[in-house]
């Protein structure tokens, strides 16, 4: 999900609660903040010698311990008047691909992109999921496109690349 989309659709719903699934069935708690948006510029050099520039927006996910026994999520109004500010200071990129940075005691720290949002009478549900990591230079490194094996070795020594 590109940021502009994220945004516009915070300030359609307003007045709903903002939640975000890390993981099946599982939700941060009601007293998370953002704590950090960030404007991440990427240029790269994959395995097989391509280059790549692109811009991702994250977002931190918090939960204040202070807090633990809040049970009201934020709503999206709140949201919309944080990235505001935060516009306002650092420009975000709204065709860059937002992504939530998030961990707790149970899940590690990652950076997760929107899979799918759900929109009910009461809550806006951000479905979040772990982006695999991919060899992008497949045809180069010698790798097939389509395999269902587990692991592929992108550089092994036979690819003629790295």
């Amino acid at each position: 999900m590109k940021t502009q989309e994220f945004l516009g659709l915070l300030e359609t719903h307003p007045t709903k609660s903002l939640l975000f699934e890390y993981a099946n069935g599982k939700t941060v708690a009601p007293n998370y903040h953002i704590t950090e948006v960030k404007n991440i510029i990427i240029d790269a050099v994959d395995c097989g010698a391509g280059t790549d520039f692109w811009r991702e927006t994250v977002v931190q996910l918090w939960e204040s311990p202070k807090e633990k026994d809040r049970l009201e999520y934020m709503m999206a109004q709140k949201a919309t008047d944080i990235f505001k500010k935060v516009s306002g200071m650092k420009r975000m990129q709204p065709d860059a691909e937002i992504k939530f940075e998030y961990s707790n005691p149970n899940f590690h720290t990652a950076q997760l992109f929107v899979d799918n949002v759900a929109v009910n009478g009461k809550q806006i549900l951000v479905r979040l999921a772990v982006e695999k990591t991919d060899c992008k230079a497949k045809e180069t490194c010698g790798v097939p496109v389509e395999t269902n094996a587990k692991e592929e070795v992108c550089c092994s020594s036979e690819s003629g690349c790295c």
